[in-house]
């Protein structure tokens, strides 16, 4: 059996449950190597190929290079996995990654954040997206996916469906107690009534949130303070990974509460608290070489 990229299509769909959003990346992907190569079936391609393609990538940055080979990588792996196909991409390696420390704020910062996201028509909503992220740092695709029936209000832990459809609980406080029965009691059921739904994130007309919403509102949020760094969801869950190990928790839990399968991926965590620890001494030690400078 010859295995095309629909096929390959098909098993990171069926078997491995990636989501819809990783699926078509890895369409374009695919699809894109087709229309720069001219070839009709990707099973055919060669060395020379795989070298016009890189050729086409080389002025783009070096982590839009890794997705996209990472994906021709994935599609070779598959088809050598299912035939006897000799693996081209073998001789081909991935640009080296540029490594940088997540970006986060700090408890001010997410304290204007918050107070700024109360005001407006939807304050109880937009206040409740930003402690949800803050109290459980959940992925953006995450929280939109949030429903009424994963929530067990007594333990105050929520179930989430990460990654592959890998379940996890994540818990919250008090603080995000307090967002969570107010947006419910109050503005969720006047938006519900125009639109039964079970999702607890619900958009003016009373249906399911989207991602690109929960960019926006929080775009919108940011004009109403002084900070002046990009947020966007992402960093607000590297806030929550940031403040919890600066606190002392071990990177075990962190990377259990954060969904990361390897460790790896919560170990970048680390450099960043080595960092504040760094500036701290900086800043503080009488005999430091910073205060030496000055």
């Amino acid at each position: 059996m010859k295995y095309g990229y629909i096929e390959f299509l098909n098993y990171i769909k069926n078997e491995k449950n990636y989501s819809k959003l990783t699926i078509k990346s890895y369409k374009e992907d695919l699809e894109e190597f087709l229309f720069v190569t001219k070839l009709k079936d990707i099973y055919y391609a060669s060395e020379i190929d795989i070298k016009k393609y890189y050729k086409y990538l080389y002025n783009k940055n070096n982590s839009t290079i890794s997705r996209k080979i990472s994906t021709l990588k994935s599609y070779y792996k598959f088809l050598c996995k299912n035939s006897n196909y000799s693996n081209i991409m073998t001789k081909f390696k991935l640009p080296k990654k540029k490594k940088s420390l997540p970006t986060f704020l700090n408890y001010k910062d997410l304290e204007e954040l918050i107070s700024a996201s109360s005001e407006g028509d939807f304050g109880e909503r937009n206040r409740l997206i930003i402690e949800m992220f803050y109290a459980t740092g959940v992925r953006v695709s995450e929280l939109v996916n949030i429903k009424l029936s994963d929530i067990d209000f007594s333990e105050k832990t929520i179930r989430i469906h990460g990654k592959g459809n890998k379940e996890r609980f994540v818990f919250y406080g008090e603080y995000c107690e307090e967002a969570l029965n107010l947006y419910i009691n109050n503005l969720r059921r006047k938006l519900v009534d125009k639109n039964n739904n079970e999702f607890l994130f619900l958009n003016k007309y009373g249906g399911k949130i989207s991602d690109r919403s929960i960019r926006n509102i929080i775009n919108t949020i940011i004009k109403e303070t002084s900070i002046k760094m990009n947020i966007h969801p992402h960093t607000l869950r590297h806030t929550f990974a940031t403040h919890l190990l600066s606190q002392g928790i071990d990177l075990k839990s962190v990377q259990f509460l954060l969904g990361h399968e390897n460790l790896s991926s919560t170990e970048i965590y680390t450099h960043v608290t080595d960092e504040m620890l760094r500036n701290v001494y900086l800043h503080s030690h009488p005999r430091s070489e910073e205060e030496k400078h000055e």
